[in-house]
């Protein structure tokens, strides 16, 4: 955008301003002043605002900047198998059978907390290899506000515990159960043998 010229009244009116201001520091000579410095000039062309576009041509998607995190499921899809690949398998089909299961949907994380570290040492203390961690979806929030939060807390939220002391250690494998056993609103969680 090209900078508006000043108007003969404007440089006008500046020239009084200036001849009847005041120095700050007069006793400065001519050489120490500050002087004016030259418009620097742009290094590079700018950069055009619209690109042209044709009929018929596909627009091309926006590279997002703010986004969020991958969701937790998808996180724990693309994490490595630490468990059996035969077993992993049959338990992403929902062919295995969970030997335990929790269901701590409703409950405030800080009740829940304690009862999902409780829930998993008995579990692994008791030769149990896998459980069921039901947290449910979460519910849609009805003002999203300006920091954007993912839905379900305790859904979000599950995975990071198992993944932190005290359970880290007794956790082998955590993914999202079968639809069979409640799908994004449940994990699957294959415990280590105690040793």
């Amino acid at each position: 955008m090209a900078r508006r010229r000043l108007t003969a009244e404007e440089i006008d009116l500046w020239r009084k301003v200036t001849r009847q201001a005041e120095r700050l520091h007069p006793e400065l000579p001519e050489s120490v002043r500050p002087k004016t410095l030259p418009k620097p000039k742009p290094t590079k062309a700018p950069l055009a605002r619209f690109e042209a576009f044709e009929l018929g041509q596909t627009a091309k998607p926006k590279p997002q900047k703010n986004t969020l995190k991958p969701a937790m499921t998808e996180r724990l899809a693309t994490a490595p198998v630490q468990m059996d690949q035969k077993a992993f398998a049959r338990l992403k089909r929902g062919k295995l059978k969970p030997e335990g299961r929790i269901d701590l949907h409703g409950m405030r994380m800080g009740t829940a907390h304690p009862v999902l570290v409780r829930f998993i040492l008995t579990a692994q203390a008791q030769g149990k290899r896998l459980v069921l961690v039901i947290t449910g979806k979460g519910k849609d929030r009805d003002e999203p506000g300006p920091i954007p939060t993912p839905r379900g807390v305790l859904r979000n939220q599950v995975p990071q515990w198992l993944s932190l002391p005290p359970l880290a250690q007794a956790v082998l494998q955590v993914t999202p159960a079968h639809i069979s056993h409640g799908g994004d609103g449940a994990y699957y969680v294959y415990l280590r043998r105690v040793r």
